[in-house]
């Protein structure tokens, strides 16, 4: 959902959608429902959406984009036109759209896809484009580290901007600067190529491909456990909100066609909804530039690898130093940080703790004989819960919370000036960035409070007594899916 000052040309925002319905209509295989309608959403900081004009039913075709307009490498005459046809190739799925993205751009109205670029937005409040104070409101959570900027500016500077300069006909400076060489022109270079690969982020859909091609991510715009399919920017299909409990909308992939397909009635003036899935609202920030409650239920908080370490007195989270860690290391069980999910009224402290978390746990409060014994046998402490492992946990849980400037309570009173000041109009740039991130760190602050205070009733409650998961193998399959993932 964007804001309306990240369009380009706000003031001709509703001509450029109709001359990009005008221009996607008259491309030959292209279909298009009269159901539906592109209707601007901006009054509700929503950018461009999808409305019904009339009744949908239940897997009523909306459109059908043919797979030859969507704007991908492969379809793309830059692949044929550059001299430097192995660099091309060794981008990457990620890079390699990216580049042709820039080329497409700067051609301006010579591009096959001119009218799809006016649609779409040139400014963003994706993370990649925060400032230092403004990722500073998120304080402790972990999405900051995973925002990866410097490593996707590497990944530029040494993959695409040596391509760009040594093709100035098909990268053609902007206005103000006569080549993307000099400091002016890495500046300018840098900002097209996050502009692009913030608009892969945000819209692309994910392209089949055949089973036996696999491509790495690039750093800053995936991560691993973000899908490395190739990308594919949709006409149309983008121009859907999400909405996860008003998701009504589904993109499938058919011979010849992306099509997107009702997924449930759809009742007349009701906006169409695309769903991202069950991601949690920093994630939801860092990768398509806004939040909504909605997404609330999916917000996870993550407890870091040396966070547990300090409070069960290690002296440092090296496991070539600690013989605990080193256990679950060559096990492939230790990792730098363990997701919990926010708990449902009814999950216990095993439905939501990792195996991983469970284990590593019960590692560190082995006595010296017990860890000798588990390293004898090379095999990890089942993952159980007991007093010991649950005021660990705890203390982590606490230390955590510790590290956020501010306390839930004086987050709740923050968010609450910000949306009376919303009532007189739309945050925009800071105080909007500032409104997205107290939300972030509230909801992660409600899932380590209600944490502390599940550890607090198990600790009275089950004092002596472990709670065992009920699959003794769960841990060994979280080793073989891990080692699949490296």
């Amino acid at each position: 959902m964007s804001s309306s000052v990240h369009f380009p040309d706000a003031d001709n925002f509703q001509r450029q959608a109709d001359e990009f319905l005008a221009w996607l209509s008259q491309k030959p295989g292209v279909r298009i429902s009269p159901k539906i309608q592109v209707t601007d959403l901006r009054g509700q900081a929503a950018g461009r959406g999808v409305v019904a004009r009339t009744e949908i039913s239940d897997g009523e075709e909306l459109f059908a984009i043919p797979r030859t307009i969507v704007l991908t490498v492969q379809n793309s005459n830059l692949k044929d036109q550059l001299p430097q046809k192995e660099e091309f190739e060794n981008l990457g799925p990620w890079l390699s759209l990216m580049l042709v993205m820039i080329h497409e751009y700067l051609l301006g109205e010579r591009s096959a896809w001119s009218a799809y670029f006016r649609v779409l937005p040139t400014r963003f409040d994706t993370l990649m484009f925060w400032s230092e104070s403004e990722l500073a409101e998120l304080q402790a959570s972990a999405v900051v580290d995973k925002i990866g900027k410097q490593g996707a500016e590497e990944s530029i500077l040494e993959m695409i901007a040596p391509i760009v300069r040594a093709n100035p006909t098909l990268f053609p400076p902007v206005a103000g600067i006569p080549s993307y060489n000099g400091p002016d022109g890495e500046r300018v270079l840098l900002e097209l190529a996050h502009m692009m690969g913030s608009l892969i982020m945000a819209y692309a859909f994910d392209i089949e491909k055949p089973e036996d091609e696999e491509d790495d991510g690039e750093d800053g715009y995936v991560t691993d456990e973000e899908d490395e399919l190739p990308k594919g920017m949709v006409p149309l299909a983008d121009l859907l909100n999400a909405d996860a409990d008003r998701n009504n909308a589904r993109l499938f992939q058919e011979e010849g066609f992306l099509v997107m397909k009702a997924i449930k009635p759809i009742h007349q003036g009701e906006e169409i909804f695309n769903d991202y899935g069950q991601i949690p609202r920093s994630d939801l920030l860092r990768r398509y530039g806004y939040v909504t409650e909605n997404y609330a239920p999916y917000d996870v908080v993550e407890l870091p690898l040396d966070v547990i370490c300090s409070v069960a007195g290690l002296a440092s989270a090296d496991p070539d130093a600690q013989p605990q860690l080193k256990l679950l290391e060559d096990l492939e069980l230790l990792d730098d940080g363990y997701i919990i999910p926010r708990p449902s009224a009814e999950d216990s402290l095993t439905d939501i703790l990792p195996d991983e978390l469970l284990a590593l746990a019960k590692t560190l409060t082995l006595t010296p004989e017990q860890l000798l014994q588990q390293q004898s046998k090379n095999k990890p402490p089942k993952p159980v819960l007991n007093a010991p492992e649950a005021i660990l946990l705890q203390k982590a849980v606490q230390k955590r919370q510790s590290q956020y400037a501010t306390t839930l309570e004086q987050d709740q009173q923050i968010l609450a000036g910000l949306k009376q000041a919303e009532t007189s109009g739309p945050l925009e740039g800071s105080p909007r960035r500032q409104k997205m991130a107290v939300e972030v760190r509230i909801g992660e602050k409600e899932i380590l409070q209600r944490l502390s205070a599940m550890f607090s009733d198990f600790i009275a409650n089950n004092a002596g007594q472990g709670a065992k998961r009920s699959a003794d193998n769960s841990l060994e399959q979280s080793r073989q899916a891990k080692s699949l993932r490296t």
